[in-house]
């Protein structure tokens, strides 16, 4: 099997978008300009926050009317990112991105707002998806019956998505998409056993097939890089339990190799501590063990040697901060790009093809995001990931024919 041959999608978080007229701002200024920089064609991953569903679907027309600006800016849009519920740039994101969780009608409703949107803009022929939290974050407030309420909102989501199927002929599948720290964030050790309880969960409501078609995950290589993932064979474990990858995010993190010498590489990760977003930081020991911290603190990295715990004398951290796909280093600090071009060679193998999106969200809060051209760090991602895309492809083909 090829890789997915709709074209690459970047998502749209990386934009503010609180309301219709800042999505279609996002759209002029830069992706309709990356898509024209690049030479290709180029979909919109959309992130509708939930004010922006709320404002589309208030008005029939006013849907209609994006969807054909969509159109028009030769701009198809298949996948929709409905992770950020809210304000994903205002000053403090941290752990409130993952609420409303999946206990709560709000998330349920929300996330089939975005579906009935998606259902409307989805071209001809072409299946959807839309990626979402992990359940919940693990840092905040939860429940003593905290997944059994998640399973049950899970069920009556693929029974809905079903049904819009029925009624408009949009087939849209649900992404849970894994994160460090969070309810679900290995694939081994917590994805797999989480699927297979909502899986019975919904065999005794007698909705098992609904839920195996409609809910699956997406796999973010960034996630997976940060807890030190063996990615081919956490994607084969995907598949050898028949959970389908809905969608690829396309996305690196950092990594700091020797942290307890590692001088420049810890002053150089100090510039990326910032307010607005979580970044998780796993610690791999040189016996084997993944510790990890809720998020990058300035005093652990200007802790004094004396200090130093089994965290800091790890052979390497990881943090999960979405740098530009493009990069290999940052200075005296690593990426994970070498992980990202496992995982897609890996998903060229798959039978079935996900959906691909580029999703670095941070480049306004990256220590020289700001001082680059985003239109122009956009398309080298775009460029980059197209690239490693034809390698893969080529690979596959090659190891096909003989």
């Amino acid at each position: 099997m090829s890789l997915s041959d709709l074209p690459i999608s970047y998502c749209t978080n990386v934009h503010a978008g609180r309301t219709v007229a800042e999505v279609d701002a996002g759209l002029d200024n830069y992706t309709t300009k990356v898509r024209e920089a690049c030479g290709k064609p180029l979909a919109a991953g959309l992130w509708l926050a939930r004010s922006v569903v709320t404002e589309l679907l208030a008005d029939a027309a006013a849907l209609s009317a994006f969807g054909e600006r969509l159109q028009e800016r030769d701009l198809p849009c298949y996948t929709l990112n409905t992770f950020p519920f809210g304000d994903f740039h205002g000053e403090r994101v941290k752990e409130n991105v993952y609420l409303p969780d999946w206990t709560t009608d709000e998330r349920r409703d929300y996330t089939l707002d975005c579906a009935k949107v998606l259902a409307t803009v989805l071209p001809d022929s072409v299946e959807g998806s839309m990626s979402t939290v992990p359940l919940g974050g693990r840092m905040n407030p939860r429940g003593p019956q905290f997944h059994v309420d998640c399973y049950a909102q899970l069920v009556a989501t693929a029974v809905e998505l079903n049904r819009l199927h029925e009624q408009t002929g949009s087939f849209i599948r649900l992404a849970i998409e894994p994160e460090p720290c969070c309810e679900i964030s290995s694939i081994p050790d917590m994805a797999i056993p989480i699927f297979k309880q909502l899986r019975e969960f919904a065999a005794d409501r007698g909705e098992l097939d609904v839920v195996q078609k409609y809910i699956g995950l997406c796999f973010d290589v960034c996630h997976q890089a940060v807890e030190f993932e063996d990615i081919a064979g956490s994607i084969q474990s995907l598949v050898d339990n028949d959970i389908r990858i809905n969608k690829l995010h396309i996305s690196s993190a950092i990594e700091l190799p020797n942290p307890a010498t590692n001088l420049d590489g810890r002053a150089a990760l100090a510039r990326y501590v910032e307010p607005r977003y979580l970044h998780q930081v796993c610690a791999k020991t040189a016996d084997g063990r993944v510790l990890s911290r809720i998020d990058l603190d300035e005093r652990d990295l200007l802790r004094e040697e004396s200090a130093y715990s089994d965290f800091d004398r790890a052979d390497a951290w990881r943090i999960h901060f979405h740098v530009p796909v493009n990069a290999e280093q940052l200075g005296p600090l690593r990426t994970t790009r070498a992980e990202l071009r496992e995982a897609i060679s890996s998903v060229a193998k798959l039978d079935y093809a996900p959906h691909l999106e580029i999703e670095t969200y941070t480049w306004d809060v990256l220590p020289d995001g700001k001082s680059v051209d985003l239109v122009t760090g956009l398309s080298q991602e775009v460029a980059a990931t197209c690239e490693l895309l034809e390698t893969a492809s080529g690979s596959e083909a090659g190891a096909d024919s003989t």
